[in-house]
C-alpha cells in the first residue's frame, strides 16, 4: 500500500478541514440552540440547511459513492479519510455533506439494485437531500442479528405485495422528510435459508404503515438525524414494481449494503476518537487536582498515549480494508471488514470513556459532546451486527485455514 494520500484525496481533505473549521465545529452550539427552541424535535434544525447549501457550493457534497454518475466518483481508500473528519461532528457534518446513515446505504443499495423507475423516484431526491429515508430490519421479537429470524412478511397478491411486521429501531424514521423505507422481509419461509427475504420500498404515507413510537439510545433521542422508531406494518399494500431485484434476493443485498456501511462508520468513529483525544488534553491541562495540571498525573498521560497508539492502529486497518474493497471486492475483504468492525467501535468506546473521566462530571452532561459520542460509539456494537456476530464468523475462518 501507499501510505501517501492522492492529489485529489489530498485536495477534498483541505477543503473539508477548512468547511469543519470555519463552518461546521462553529455551527454546532447554533444547532443545540435551535434545536432547544424547536417546536418539533424531530425536523431538521434550520443551521443545517445553510451548511448543506454552502457544502454544495465547495463541491462537498456526495462524496461517499463510488459511481461518478451519483457521486463524487471517489475509491473506498479515497473516501476514508474525508468520513473520518466528518466523524468529528457526527450530528452535523455527515448530514451538511448528505453522508449520513441510513441515507448513504441507501443510496448504494438504490444505485447497485434499483430499478430505473425506483433510482428515478427515490434516488434522484435522496441524491438531492430533498427527502430521507430508512432501513427497516430490526425486529424486537427475534434476534435480529441472524436474518434467518426475521418475521416481516411479504406476500404477493396480483400486481401487488401485502406487508404485516413489526420492526424498530428504524433510524432516521422519526424526521418528518424520511418519505420511505426499505423494508427486509420474508417472501418464501420454506425456501433455502439465504433466499426467503427480499426488500421492498413502502412509502411513508402507505396505509397500514403506523410510527409507533421514538425509541431513545443510551437515553438520547438521536433527534439530529431523525431518531430512531418502532414501526408496524399492517396489510400494507404496495405494487408489486417496489420490490427490489427479485424474490429472494434480500439477503444477498444486505450483504452488500451492509459492508461499505461498516466501513463508514469505521471512518466516522475514528474521528470521533481524535475528536474525544482533543477533548481529552484540553482538559488535562486546563484542570488542577492534587496540586497540578491533571496533565501531570501518569493515569491521564497514560490514557492520552493509549490512544493515540490505538487510533493509529485503527486507521491503518481501515486503510487497509479500504484498500482490498477497492483492489479484490468486498467479498476479498470480508475478514478485513469484519475485524474493523469488532475493533474500532470497542476501541473508540473505550477511549471516549477515558475523555468522559478526565472530564468528571462535565463529560456526563450536554456542555460536552462526549456523553452523545459514547452512546453513539457503543450502540455501533450492535448496529450492522453484534461484535459476537462477526467474532463468530473470523473465527470460524481462521480455523478453516488449519483444518485438515
Amino acid at each position: 500500500m501507499d501510505f501517501a494520500h492522492d492529489a485529489r484525496t489530498e485536495e477534498l481533505r483541505k477543503r473539508l478541514e477548512a468547511f469543519m473549521t470555519e463552518r461546521v465545529l462553529p455551527a454546532e452550539s447554533v444547532a443545540r440552540e435551535q434545536r432547544a427552541a424547536a417546536a418539533d424535535r424531530w425536523e431538521p434544525v434550520p443551521v443545517l440547511a445553510e451548511l448543506q447549501r454552502e457544502a454544495r457550493e465547495r463541491g462537498l457534497w456526495n462524496l461517499f459513492l463510488p459511481d461518478e454518475r451519483y457521486g463524487a466518483g471517489l475509491t473506498n481508500l479515497q473516501y476514508a479519510p474525508l468520513a473520518e473528519i466528518t466523524g468529528r461532528s457526527p450530528q452535523l457534518a455527515p448530514a451538511a455533506l448528505n453522508c449520513g446513515a441510513p441515507d448513504t446505504g441507501n443510496m448504494e443499495l438504490l444505485a447497485e439494485f434499483g430499478s430505473q423507475e425506483q433510482r428515478e423516484r427515490w434516488l434522484d431526491p435522496l441524491l438531492e437531500g430533498t427527502i430521507r429515508s430508512a432501513f427497516a430490519m430490526t425486529e424486537p421479537a427475534v434476534a435480529s442479528s441472524d436474518a434467518r429470524n426475521i418475521g416481516t412478511r411479504i406476500e404477493r397478491d396480483g400486481d401487488e405485495y401485502v406487508i404485516n411486521g413489526l420492526k424498530w429501531y428504524i433510524s432516521g424514521a422519526m424526521n418528518p422528510r424520511c418519505e420511505v423505507f426499505i423494508v427486509m422481509g420474508k417472501t418464501d419461509p420454506g425456501a433455502d435459508p439465504r433466499r426467503q427475504q427480499s426488500m421492498i420500498l413502502v412509502p411513508r404515507d402507505t396505509p397500514g404503515l403506523t410510527i409507533r413510537r421514538a425509541m431513545t439510545v443510551l437515553g438520547f433521542d438521536d433527534d439530529w438525524h431523525g431518531g430512531h422508531a418502532e414501526i408496524s406494518l399492517e396489510n400494507v399494500r404496495v405494487p408489486a414494481g417496489n420490490l427490489i431485484g427479485g424474490e429472494g434476493s434480500g439477503f444477498a443485498i444486505a450483504q452488500a449494503r451492509l459492508g461499505p456501511g461498516r466501513i463508514h462508520h469505521c471512518m466516522r468513529l475514528i474521528g470521533m476518537a481524535e475528536r474525544a483525544i482533543e477533548l481529552m488534553c484540553r482538559r488535562a491541562l486546563e484542570r488542577t487536582a492534587f496540586g497540578g495540571p491533571l496533565a501531570d498525573q501518569g493515569v491521564v498521560r497514560t490514557w492520552i498515549a493509549d490512544a493515540r497508539v490505538a487510533v493509529e492502529q485503527m486507521r491503518l486497518l481501515v486503510l487497509k480494508t479500504a484498500w482490498l474493497m477497492d483492489t479484490v471486492g468486498n467479498r476479498g475483504a470480508h475478514t478485513e471488514i469484519q475485524a474493523i468492525k469488532i475493533a474500532v467501535p470497542r476501541t473508540v468506546t473505550e477511549i471516549v470513556d477515558r475523555a468522559i473521566q478526565v472530564h468528571g462530571a462535565g463529560g456526563l452532561g450536554q456542555d460536552f459532546p462526549l456523553a452523545e459520542l459514547y452512546a453513539s460509539a457503543r450502540s455501533l456494537r450492535l448496529a450492522d451486527g453484534p461484535d459476537e456476530v462477526h467474532q463468530r464468523s473470523l473465527a470460524r475462518r481462521e480455523l478453516a485455514r488449519f483444518a485438515d
